[in-house]
């Protein structure tokens, strides 16, 4: 059992933290270790103070193909850890478009009026697989679950005057309509990774697969320990659990658990 340490990388729009990550971009070496080098996600939180760039990541395949043949796609979901009032995010688009009726949009300034907003709530889950038009909204702080990847292709960026990758955003946009945004139910799956709601340890059991546990809640005396070491428990903390492990929950906590498939 480790108890991973964030890695904080400040934004124009407010900052990120990866909490679970190998990838070059920003590697634990501590996990990187433990995981035998490579570990299929990459776990952010991040807190937006402004909207982030309107912008869609490719699949595995069109990543290969525009990026190199060690990339991964990057399909990615979040969970609302606290929304100002009113807070909203760009989820997909309101209709379905040609890539010639995007491209015409962008070059006249007109794709605010084709972005979809959402409106949403601590406790709310999204799902964004590759392919899908986004962007988070200020006023939010998420959990963020995603491929180990880090390739963003930005459509737009509220006129910032970043670079834009608009030739392959429109290569990597699919019309699949989102699925609706819900608070988070009991668990979610998807081809690249499972999470889990748990109150205790037991619910998690001894698993077969490595898995993640994300502290949502803590109580005054929790405490997680192993047969070496023990740790207090603390909300936003993270600690990577190895296959066979079932270490001890003491107290009163609310977890993510959060698997690679």
């Amino acid at each position: 059992m480790i108890k991973l340490k964030a890695l904080h990388f400040d934004k124009i729009w407010g900052y990120e933290e990866w909490i679970a990550s190998v990838h070059p971009g920003g590697r634990q070496e501590e996990f990187y270790d433990a995981v035998g080098k490579d570990f299929p996600l990459l776990v952010k939180i991040i807190e937006a103070k402004d909207f982030l760039s309107v912008q869609v990541h490719p699949d595995d395949q069109l990543a290969r193909e525009l990026e190199g043949e060690k990339e991964r796609g990057k399909t990615e979901c979040w969970y609302v850890l606290a929304a100002e009032e009113g807070a909203k995010l760009v989820y997909g688009l309101k209709g379905s478009y040609t890539t010639e009726e995007l491209r015409q949009a962008i070059e006249e300034g007109r794709l605010e009026d084709y972005l979809n907003l959402a409106s949403v709530k601590k406790g709310d889950f999204i799902f964004i697989p590759a392919g899908t038009v986004h962007a988070i909204g200020g006023g939010l702080r998420l959990l963020e679950v995603q491929q180990s990847c880090d390739i963003t292709y930005r459509l737009y960026d509220w006129k910032r005057g970043r670079e834009l990758h608009v030739e392959k955003s429109l290569q990597a946009i699919k019309n699949t309509p989102p699925l609706p945004v819900t608070s988070f139910k009991k668990s979610f799956s998807c081809p690249y990774f499972q999470l889990n709601l748990v109150d205790s340890i037991e619910e998690s059991g001894k698993e077969s697969k490595d898995r993640l546990l994300f502290v949502l809640e803590a109580g005054d005396s929790a405490a997680l320990s192993s047969d070496s070491e023990s740790f207090s428990l603390h909300a936003e903390e993270i600690f990577f659990i190895k296959a066979g492990e079932s270490p001890a929950l003491k107290g009163k906590a609310r977890f993510m658990e959060i698997k690679a498939l």
